[in-house]
């Protein structure tokens, strides 16, 4: 059922129209975003969403993604409160406060995608780790080796109860900290490297270049107005072997990511 069909008898057809057309999902919790309109009818609005048996707590998105760690405020708008959930994506379970770490249930088939790429055997590193889904999803598929580097010590505390969760903790190697001094402290080259952060990823390929075999394959993600762009902004040296649209970001920017080699 869409969202604004829920919302027909506790909205005029006027504040329907400025209603948000869905939400998202990330375990229990609902998340939406609500138009400053609509502020007095938010209770109105989470009552219509706790009718639905799968959602115990809704969440107004408040502000903008914020810092380093690129999470955003919530507000408890409706059911049990509390922002902390455990989702469930492909066989894999993650617990995660949704305020304190970034994650993005829309990527879920995006990380299918790439662990479906993966090879037994491969040595693999997981820049901007967060809670360890991509690291977590291909340990749990494959016989591999995995580093995990992640800046925010709440997605370091979650990636490793994630790992422990999923019973992968023995595949996956967890570092906090800044990529740009972590990686080349672990004296590794790499088959695979993981680059999920959108905003300014290609800045630290320099990083990638330095820790990559000859045929190592890089998956890195970047905002963009379209293909083209997304691969222009990782330069020349590169052989692309796919340019894959996942999400979008605004009315005319999506998120992509590209995989490639180094030349």
């Amino acid at each position: 059922m869409k969202l604004k069909d829920l919302l027909k008898n506790v909205l005029t057809g006027k504040e329907l129209e400025l209603a948000p057309s869905g939400f998202d999902m990330i375990g229990d919790l609902a998340i939406l975003k609500i138009n400053e309109e609509l502020e007095g009818k938010e209770k109105k609005i989470a009552e219509q969403l706790l009718k639905l048996k799968h959602i115990k707590t809704v969440l107004k998105k408040e502000g903008k993604v914020e810092n380093e760690f690129r999470v955003r405020k919530y507000k408890v708008i409706g059911g049990e409160n509390t922002k902390e959930t455990l989702h469930t994506e492909y066989g894999c379970r993650y617990k995660l406060n949704v305020e304190k770490v970034y994650f993005s249930p829309r990527l879920g088939n995006e990380r299918e995608r790439i662990t479906n790429q993966v090879k037994d055997g491969e040595k693999i590193l997981v820049m901007f780790a967060g809670i360890g889904p991509y690291a977590i999803q291909i340990a749990k598929n494959r016989e591999v080796k995995i580093w995990g580097v992640e800046i925010n010590p709440e997605g370091i505390k979650y990636f490793k109860e994630n790992a422990k969760l999923n019973k992968v903790e023995n595949k996956i190697k967890i570092f906090e900290g800044d990529v740009r001094e972590i990686v080349p402290k672990l004296k590794e080259k790499f088959d695979r490297i993981i680059m999920p952060l959108p905003k300014d990823a290609e800045t630290f390929l320099d990083v990638a270049k330095k820790v990559s075999k000859k045929n190592t394959i890089i998956h890195l993600y970047i905002f963009a107005d379209s293909k083209k762009e997304a691969i222009e902004k990782i330069g020349e040296n590169v052989r692309v072997l796919n340019c894959v649209e996942c999400g979008g970001y605004s009315k005319i920017t999506s998120r992509y990511c590209i995989d490639f080699r180094f030349k």
